[in-house]
């Protein structure tokens, strides 16, 4: 009789195979919990990579959904699970090191919530549409994959069949007030859900991919409560969805590249056929710039949309910045002129006070910018507006001409909550709040909110040119991702040398900065000693070499060893 083999010993069965720059790693997907393997590239060598343990060290409440607590993640922190790896040699510690690294910036992951209770990933109108049997199931497995953040690090857990520790967790924003409406008082809760399918930051993921996933996908869910009544109504947004991209190159705004065009169609079917399925009826408002660079995207986008044009999916351009500017957002009446009718025909969710569905949302505005945030942000709260007062007349609380900016303190805390929302879902994607802020906050345009706006153009640039690479690898780390570009440097970082070893965009911009100082230095001593004439052009001069040196050599700084599509 044969010997039970050693379940130490036992044979994965399943497993990941990732690539990249300088290695393979072959991750075991069988519920084993075992070490991934590393195979470098350079030399052939093996070593085990370690297991980590992501765990939620802090949390606050911040208020209710359905009538359940919802806890905000106040901190996180990584937990090295093989402490063996310690002895192990030092290529395969640099190794850990690299990964250990990944993971410290994913414990800065902004916008995580949670419930006990309470299936969070799914709107209002799901919860209450979801059967006897699915609602005894554990949250886990009611949850919209979507909508999951810690969807890929639960596999391990779901194939141990450890349900009491699987916790869904989403990437989003929850804003709630209370105000009173005469003597009623009404609760207003603001929900985002951001998408893992191709979530990512602000230039690093773009537009859509093959599938039709695109990036920047946030499903926002406002929630009215009032004497018994739940009102619910739902918006998504989303990258134009074709296969485009912006490469950082240091310029403010990069050049946007439309890749295999012969795709479009295929693309843009698919991702309004998957709209369809989960939402119903789609307007899809596009709001981007008719000329420039947006306008070949709009272009290519309103083409692709009328091979897939019907009575159930309609497709609606609105120059924002032509029509509005940066100051006249009230022009935003002439967009819901278009779309008051789809509104009025595609309602809303509304139980009655016995929980009885009076009223079903139907169909879906789907709103898009470049970015998926500032015009965006301004457009979706309008739409929320109005939406918030059709239910508020509904149910008898407001006549026929009332609204909300008729109750200041609600008008007030309804901004905030919009801007709020809006801030919020930036600083996931780009690391700054919203642009055009004030507008939503106060209802109008303000030189401190157009200053502040300018600080954080500025930042944006920043950020997008120097940091969200990390923050990039990060993310697709955590979330079992990947990114494919064939026009970024897949060179090995650890092999770099000469000028790469030692660039840093801090260094140069401190020698701009500082030869730009100089040069007005020089100038204000022009009257004094003709000279300084000579060292003013000097200095602006080697200030101007400096800045073109960098922007011609941008791939320098900016560009990082991106990982590859996982198989398997």
């Amino acid at each position: 009789m044969m010997e039970k083999a050693d379940p130490a010993q036992k044979l994965y069965m399943r497993m990941r195979f990732w690539e990249f720059p300088d290695q393979y790693v072959i991750e075991p997907t069988d519920g084993s919990a075992g070490s991934c393997l590393a195979i470098s590239l350079v030399d052939g060598s093996m070593n085990l990579i370690g297991s980590y343990l992501l765990v939620i060290t802090e949390r606050e409440c911040v208020g209710s959904y359905m009538g359940h607590p919802i806890f905000k993640v106040s901190s996180l922190k990584v937990f090295p699970c093989d402490h063996s790896l310690k002895n192990s040699p030092l290529e395969q510690k640099k190794m850990e090191t690299e990964f250990s690294g990944l993971l410290g910036v994913a414990e800065r992951t902004p916008g995580l919530y949670f419930s006990y209770d309470v299936n969070i990933t799914l709107s209002a109108q799901r919860l209450h549409n979801l059967g006897d049997e699915s609602k005894l199931l554990p949250l886990w497995r009611q949850a919209d994959p979507r909508f999951l953040w810690n969807n890929y690090m639960l596999e391990v857990l779901i194939d141990n069949k450890l349900d009491q520790y699987l916790l869904p967790v989403i990437q989003g924003t929850f804003q709630n007030f209370q105000a009173a409406i005469g003597r009623d008082i009404v609760d207003v809760t603001l929900i985002a859900r951001r998408c893992t399918r191709r979530t990512g930051t602000r230039m690093w993921r773009r537009g859509a991919d093959s599938d039709g996933y695109v990036a920047k996908f946030v499903e926002s869910e406002q929630i009215m409560q009032l004497n018994g009544h739940t009102a619910s109504f739902v918006q998504v947004r989303g990258s134009i969805p074709l296969l485009w991209e912006q490469v950082v190159d240091l310029t403010y705004k990069p050049k946007f590249e439309l890749v295999r065009l012969e795709e479009a169609p295929r693309v843009v079917e698919r991702h309004f056929l998957d709209l369809r399925k989960k939402y119903g009826n789609v307007v899809a408002v596009d709001l981007v710039n008719k000329h420039g660079g947006e306008g070949r995207l709009c272009e290519k986008f309103a083409s692709a949309m009328q091979h897939i044009a019907s009575d159930d999916v309609r497709y609606l351009h609105f120059d924002f910045h032509r029509i509005c500017g940066h100051i006249h957002f009230e022009r935003l009446s002439m967009l819901y002129d278009q779309i008051e009718d789809f509104l009025v025909k595609n309602r809303y969710l509304l139980l009655n006070e016995k929980g009885e569905k009076v009223e079903e949302q139907i169909g879906v505005v789907r709103t898009n910018c470049i970015d998926c945030l500032d015009r965006t942000n301004v457009t979706q709260s309008m739409i929320g507006r109005k939406m918030l007062e059709f239910q508020l007349r509904r149910i008898g609380v407001f006549d026929a001409e009332e609204s909300i900016s008729s109750h200041p303190n609600f008008d007030e805390n309804f901004k905030f909550l919009w801007a709020n929302h809006g801030d919020d879902i930036s600083i996931q994607y780009s690391g700054t709040p919203a642009l055009k802020g004030d507008f939503v906050r106060y209802g109008k345009r303000t030189a401190q909110g157009i200053l502040k706006d300018g600080w954080n153009a500025l930042a944006r640039y920043y950020l997008n040119n120097f940091c969200d690479g990390t923050k990039q690898d990060a993310i697709d780390l955590v979330q079992g991702h990947y990114i494919v570009s064939v026009s970024r440097d897949m060179a090995n970082t650890s092999q770099k040398g000469g000028l790469e070893a030692i660039a840093s965009f801090r260094l140069a911009l401190s020698l701009v900065m500082a030869g730009f100082f100089l040069t007005i230095m020089s100038l204000k001593q022009v009257r004094y000693d003709l000279r300084h004439l000579f060292f003013s052009a000097l200095w602006a001069s080697i200030s101007v070499a400096i800045a073109a040196f960098v922007r011609a050599n941008g791939r320098i700084f900016c560009n990082r060893p991106r990982l590859h599509k996982p198989r398997g």
